[in-house]
């Protein structure tokens, strides 16, 4: 066994444990997010992000991100967040626009920094992959819902009741309509115009929050013509700001990362 550092930083709540392997290699990260993020036995966390240089010219950094579960996810909103903050307040870039490869391509992070810290982070999620609205009936009844893809799946559910993430997420994850399985947001639109969104993370459960799932649910939204090209969207942790644009459709995602301490584990 040796040591190495990590960092545990968090997206309105959306809490990862962070890996510098330019630094420190981690040879099995699917074991690792499985023990690490351990909320009783381990750090605690949603899952592993390991930090990483580029193989590609046209990126700055990489990221690989593992949930909970040891699965490996395509993308992560509010790691791309926390990313960015990382690298700059560490010194590891001075530049405020970060290309960074994930397994869903390669995000623009805009940093809005001052006094040389990053406040907020804008991310181009790219163009979303959406679909009709659609129905199914399960062991939850029927359900009615937009899938839509932000690099990874989401379905998600216009209801009064948001509540029932729990109940009713942990079923349609595994739903044999989502063969790659499936995250699933349940949204609810409120009378100033936001949207409250619960959110069943594919391999983690119920999180505070979701960056891709707001996304989602942003694009579902106006999509069905619930909401405009612009929303706030209300997680259990906190807010993000979501644009949907019409000039590049592109889904632009703003919002902000947070460092909670930094500690030594064994690999």
């Amino acid at each position: 066994m040796k040591t190495i550092p990590f960092t545990k930083m968090h997206g309105i709540g959306n809490d990862y444990i962070y890996v510098n392997t330019m630094l420190y290699e981690v040879p099995n990260p699917s074991e690792a997010a499985i023990r690490w993020s351990d909320r009783h036995k381990g750090i605690g966390s949603d899952g592993l992000v390991l930090i990483g240089g580029s193989p590609l010219p046209e990126a700055d950094f990489s990221m690989r991100i593992f949930n909970a579960d040891g699965s490996e996810a395509m993308m992560c909103g509010n790691a791309s967040r926390c990313i960015g903050k990382y690298l700059y307040e560490r010194g590891l870039t001075d530049k405020e626009e970060i290309k960074l490869l994930t397994r869903s391509g390669i995000k623009t992070l805009t940093l809005h920094t001052s006094n040389g810290m990053v406040h907020s982070v804008t991310v181009d999620m790219l163009e979303p992959v959406f679909k009709d609205e659609t129905q199914f009936t399960g062991s939850c009844g029927m359900i009615k819902g937009t899938f839509v893809s932000m690099g990874n799946p989401h379905y998600v559910i216009f209801t009064d009741d948001v509540n029932q993430v729990g109940e009713k997420g942990r079923v349609l994850e595994f739903h044999p309509a989502f063969p790659q399985r499936c995250n699933i947001e349940f949204a609810r639109i409120e009378p100033n115009g936001s949207i409250r969104t619960r959110v069943w993370e594919r391999g983690s459960g119920i999180t505070m929050a979701c960056g891709t799932g707001a996304c989602a649910t942003a694009v579902a939204a106006a999509y069905t013509g619930r909401a405009n090209r612009q929303s706030q969207i209300v997680m259990d942790g906190g807010s993000l700001q979501i644009e949907w644009c019409q000039s590049d459709n592109h889904v632009y995602m703003t919002g902000p990362a947070e460092f909670v301490f930094d500690g030594e584990i064994e690999c």
